[in-house]
């Protein structure tokens, strides 16, 4: 499979196994998350290509920025960063998709991509085709709905990442991050990225990130866990929520 041209391959099925094609949607383990958690057995009599299976490693593409828009993807494990490049040319990521999100649902209303989708991690996702999601947008009211709150839910977490992520010293902006990415298992983890990537997230330089996540350590408020530096132990949620 090529990790930039993943829609490659695309046939119809038949409707009576759409509900498998290669996904097992009816037993997913994350089936109460995603965009087809309400759907009975009359909407995928709908279905008349596959829902697949991907897996993507860290670096590599689901999308980019101003690609035709044939699909969009939920989540099933891993995280992916969305990035846009601004007008003077910087890059911005603009918001880091997790488990049960969907990457490319802005681009129902368009023609293109509006942002870069990249694995930060290893990734398990499924692709569901447009003209599935478009069938079942207009005749299913329970899809229907269900997109609404994705959409919603989107815009909503974009307006609170802008807000938590972008305001403020860069102390309190590292300190937000480590906040925003513990995980959803174990609030004493959280999951980091390049130095790179984080200061592309809050418009900080690299060196000023390694300032203050080395400052965290020495004051005791997390611990690293692994060498490194993406996975730490927060010892003192409260006093980085205080930053």
């Amino acid at each position: 499979m090529n990790a930039r041209d993943p829609f490659l391959n695309i046939i119809p099925i038949r409707a009576d196994s759409a509900w498998r094609g290669t996904s097992d949607c009816r037993n997913c383990g994350i089936r109460d998350m995603v965009l087809f958690a309400d759907l009975n057995e009359s909407d995928f009599n709908l279905i008349h290509a596959p829902i697949d299976n991907f897996e993507f490693k860290p670096g590599q593409h689901l999308y980019d920025e101003g690609d035709a828009v044939q699909g969009i993807f939920t989540l099933r494990s891993g995280m992916v960063k969305l990035v846009r490049t601004a007008q003077d040319g910087r890059v911005r990521i603009v918001r880091v998709l997790r488990t049960g999100d969907i990457a490319g649902l802005e681009a129902l209303a368009t023609e293109h991509y509006e942002t870069e989708a990249v694995a930060l991690t290893d990734v398990q996702l499924c692709r569901i085709p447009l003209n599935v999601v478009q069938t079942l947008g207009v005749q299913s009211p329970r899809l229907h709905k269900r997109l609404m709150e994705k959409w919603q839910r989107a815009l909503r977490d974009a307006d609170d990442w802008l807000a938590d992520l972008n305001f403020g010293s860069a102390r309190q902006r590292v300190a937000h991050l480590i906040l925003k990415m513990r995980s959803s298992g174990d609030a004493q983890i959280t999951t980091l990225f390049s130095r790179e990537d984080m200061g592309a997230m809050l418009d900080l330089k690299l060196e000023t990130v390694s300032r203050e996540i080395n400052g965290f350590v020495r004051e005791g408020l997390i611990e690293p866990l692994d060498k490194t530096g993406r996975s730490y132990r927060v010892l003192n949620a409260q006093a980085l929520a205080n930053c």
